[in-house]
């Protein structure tokens, strides 16, 4: 096995984020729960999937942190956990100012041979 093909055995959080948001029924989960906490009923009411299969998707989202839950008598409500969004977005954040750097230096490059051809 090559160095690039071990795996980290504690992978930073934000790994788990992004494996979690790579799913469109996590990533709609997400989009609802934007709008105000929900029950596990109504959060499973527009997926067509047998509720163990949807919980699981809940589970993924509340490992990694991206959702919260509470359980009041028979009713478990989940709610947003705004942090781990912020850590990706800070991480997308940096991701794009590093490319439009490197964008605006291979433009500079470009427009310094165009120069040289004149």
């Amino acid at each position: 096995m090559t160095s690039l093909q071990t795996t980290n055995p504690n992978p930073p959080p934000i790994d788990g984020i992004f494996r979690a948001l790579a799913d469109p029924t996590r990533r709609r989960v997400v989009e609802r729960l934007n709008r105000s906490p929900a029950s596990v009923s109504e959060l499973a009411q527009p997926f067509e999937m047998a509720l163990p299969s949807f919980i699981e998707h809940l589970k993924v989202l509340e490992v990694c942190g991206l959702v919260r839950s509470e359980k009041t008598g028979r009713v478990r409500t989940y709610q947003l956990a705004p942090e781990p969004l912020k850590l990706a977005e800070n991480w997308l954040a940096e991701q794009r100012t590093l490319w439009e750097r490197r964008l605006d230096q291979f433009d500079a490059y470009v427009m310094t041979l165009k120069e040289q051809e004149k």
